[in-house]
């Protein structure tokens, strides 16, 4: 259930020397979440600038990593963004040998209401954290099936899915953009993980086999796109982040507003 009015689709947002004109421009095409990518979160002050420079859609990080910026810093920024009503602490991480329990220690310590956290989730314990401990979980490289197992896992929570989309009808292109980011995070034990978990093998992980590359990223032209998208939403998630590879955010952005609705 969508309790924090993200909308059925959403885009993550390139951070350039525009991005803020880009935020402006995504909003009026329709947008109601604009998602800041973690990797791309410098300062957090980023956020606070999106919040002040747009109207009404929803910002989100997608995440803030919790081994970077710590508990306070971050309380703090919700207390400086609460009033808009508008802002959603995603958080993320951290990469620490017991990552549950230094998760939910940072959890103990951050002054943010739980229902406006989202927990970036991937196993079946950290998606219990987020259905017991924040408004719900975000999931990223992940299949329509495992949409519905996390479904159940979290009951009435949110789920939102971070969905990498190439807009690009060449198979071999299209791949080839989609194992960029993929040729780093399938090294990351989090990721790896999941994809076994998911039933892909150790040779389609470590090759980046086409058959994983398919299974977790929508490639080809707007309709391919919004049927992957659609797969999700039936399967159970409540929002579809759009997460543009090959291409700006505002290129893809436009091509895709069809989809917000």
């Amino acid at each position: 259930m969508d309790t924090l009015g993200l909308g059925r689709v959403g885009i993550a947002i390139d951070v350039g020397h525009s991005y803020l004109d880009v935020a402006c421009e995504l909003e009026s095409l329709g947008y109601t979440s604009l998602w800041l990518p973690g990797g791309r979160i410098d300062r957090l002050g980023r956020l606070a600038d999106l919040v002040d420079a747009t109207a009404s859609a929803r910002i989100v990080p997608g995440i803030i990593p919790v081994d970077v910026f710590g508990p306070e810093e971050t309380s703090t920024l919700y207390d400086e963004l609460a009033a808009s009503g508008r802002f959603v602490v995603g958080l993320g991480g951290p990469q620490a040998a017991r990552p549950l329990k230094a998760l939910n220690g940072y959890l103990d310590a951050l002054r943010v209401p739980a229902d406006k956290i989202l927990l970036a989730a991937l196993g079946p314990k950290k998606l219990e954290v987020a259905r017991d401990r924040a408004a719900g979980a975000v999931a990223l490289l992940v299949t329509p099936s495992y949409t519905a197992e996390a479904r159940g896992i979290l009951g009435d929570a949110v789920l939102a899915i971070d969905q990498f989309v190439v807009l690009e009808d060449d198979p071999a292109e299209a791949r080839a953009a989609a194992r960029e980011p993929l040729s780093f995070l399938a090294t990351v034990g989090g990721y790896r993980q999941n994809f076994l978990r998911m039933g892909f093998t150790s040779a389609d992980v470590d090759s980046l086999s086409d058959n994983l590359v398919d299974a977790v990223v929508a490639w080809g032209s707007v309709d391919d796109i919004a049927r992957r998208v659609q797969e999700h939403l039936d399967a159970g998630a409540d929002h579809v982040v759009l997460a543009p590879l090959g291409t700006s955010s505002l290129d893809a952005g436009r091509a895709l507003a069809g989809l917000v609705g």
